[in-house]
């Protein structure tokens, strides 16, 4: 048995001490409500290249979700660069919306903030049929 799709997360605060996770905040401060809020922030994803169209990364997310609104929170973020189309293409799919768009002197390079709001209808509209296997 190998891992095919995989998700690292963890919660964001508003108040965070490592330097970069501060950065982060401030850049989607004015676009992130944290007052109250629990934010999960997905931080790194992937499908094994052979494995991609089958539905493992939608499974995973389907599970993920159910996993963070049992746990309280309010919304899940995540950051791509604007030449990952793959990457865009399944947040599309998978409902998240763009919140933010930082330039970068290459276009490719250019930052792309997403978010899902959570809550019962996130998990009211999820039709996968896949299951995630735990190791």
């Amino acid at each position: 048995m190998i891992p095919v799709s995989f998700k690292v997360s963890h919660e964001l605060r508003e108040e965070e001490t490592d330097p970069k996770l501060a950065d982060l905040v401030e850049r989607l401060r004015g676009v992130v409500t944290f007052d109250g809020r629990k934010i999960l922030y997905n931080w790194l994803g992937a499908t094994r290249r052979d494995w991609r169209g089958q539905g493992h990364f939608r499974a995973l997310t389907d599970e993920q979700e159910v996993w963070a609104v049992n746990r309280g929170y309010d919304e899940v973020v995540v950051k791509t660069k604007n030449r990952y189309y793959d990457m865009r293409g399944t947040l599309d799919h998978l409902q998240f919306d763009v919140i933010k768009f930082e330039s970068a002197p290459d276009n490719l390079d250019s930052k792309v903030y997403l978010s899902k709001r959570l809550g019962p209808s996130v998990l009211d509209a999820h039709r996968s049929q896949r299951q995630v296997t735990r190791a």
